[in-house]
């Protein structure tokens, strides 16, 4: 994106999302904050910004202050920026991806176990940027003895539940977590959902035409490698002019809880065992579940790309509070640098 359009995009969407804090103050040093994210060169450091942008150490303090030592709730912002973002681009869905923090230096919250996040991104056709977040902490004060699964949830329902938007599937493309449980499990279950899954994890069989129905409970690795016959090849885009290829295969499943799901398989080598394996709660063909997780990777690219582009590894202090309000106002510095050029 060029720098004029640029401007433009900022300063249209800061006036939008920013509207939620209630003083003008704090909305003029979010939007200052935002293009300081943007325009200064690598580590994104309250000083670095500061510095980047003309300022002295008065206004480093001040920058200091609106992310650590302000009292803006964070929430109101994260909806109106996914409020911002589905009236303007046609949601297709929700991305889950863990973030890694950095294991040197502060870290957020001040204490080593807290070394991964959850972001939930919004993706659309054009736009691809994170809107919710949430740290994962295990034994910790605020959040005691969370169940990895129940963080990845929380992250859920704060971006679906944050403002009303179209009914979309969520992608959680989350290692370690037990997939199959978190779909069948309220509060997640009534949405449509896809999660990445282990080669090990127990599924039953669910169609009595095909091999090992009846059979109890067996890997999900098990289950699709008794069903290669059905697999079949599909066709899907990772930006490159040609089309990539992948076998996949969708069979009916009962899960350790006996809730209903697919599993779906994709070889990328049909001689090998699958690549990827997933589980979900939609009943829908394989080429177009296929496809669904393919969101994922466009995220996983983006990711790396807007976390060097805008900080969203950068908070080096001590508050969780101010950590969720650099998130934020990331976020909101991610949303304007995905806006597709006018015209385009």
């Amino acid at each position: 994106m060029n720098t004029l359009v640029q401007e433009d995009a900022a300063r249209e969407m800061c006036a939008a999302v920013f509207g939620a804090l209630p003083r003008r103050d704090q909305r003029r040093r979010a939007e200052e904050y935002v293009r300081g994210l943007l325009s200064t060169p690598g580590r994104k450091s309250f000083r670095s910004i500061a510095q980047h942008t003309g300022g002295d150490s008065a206004a480093e303090q001040r920058l200091h202050h609106l992310v650590t030592g302000s009292t803006w709730d964070w929430r109101p912002v994260r909806a109106a920026l996914v409020e911002w973002l589905a009236a303007t681009h046609p949601l297709a869905a929700w991305v889950v991806q863990p973030m890694p923090l950095p294991r040197s230096g502060e870290r957020p919250c001040g204490t080593p176990r807290c070394r991964q996040s959850f972001g939930v991104w919004f993706v659309s056709p054009d736009v691809v940027t994170p809107v919710a977040w949430r740290l994962y902490l295990p034994d910790d004060d605020i959040v005691p003895d969370e169940p990895y699964e129940d963080g990845v949830t929380a992250a859920v329902l704060e971006a679906l539940g944050s403002a009303d938007t179209p009914r979309r599937p969520v992608v959680l493309d989350v290692h370690g977590v037990d997939a199959p449980d978190a779909l069948t499990r309220l509060p997640l279950a009534p949405f449509p959902a896809i999660a990445r899954t282990q080669p090990s994890a127990p599924l039953r069989m669910a169609d009595p035409a095909l091999p090992g129905y009846g059979a109890g409970p067996r890997p999900a690795r098990d289950t699709l490698a008794a069903v290669t016959s059905l697999r079949r090849p599909v066709e899907w885009h990772d930006g490159s002019p040609a089309p990539a290829v992948s076998l996949a295969a969708a069979v009916p499943v009962t899960t350790a809880a006996r809730r209903p799901a697919l599993l779906l398989g994709e070889w990328t080598d049909p001689r090998r065992p699958p690549a990827h394996l997933w589980v979900t709660n939609m009943r829908l063909p394989a080429p177009v579940l296929l496809r669904l997780t393919k969101h994922a990777d466009r995220v996983g690219r983006t990711a790396v790309t807007r976390a060097r582009q805008t900080g969203l590894k950068d908070f080096a202090g001590r508050s969780l509070t101010g950590w969720h309000r650099h998130l934020t106002l990331a976020s909101v510095a991610c949303a304007v640098a995905a806006l597709p050029p006018c015209g385009t």
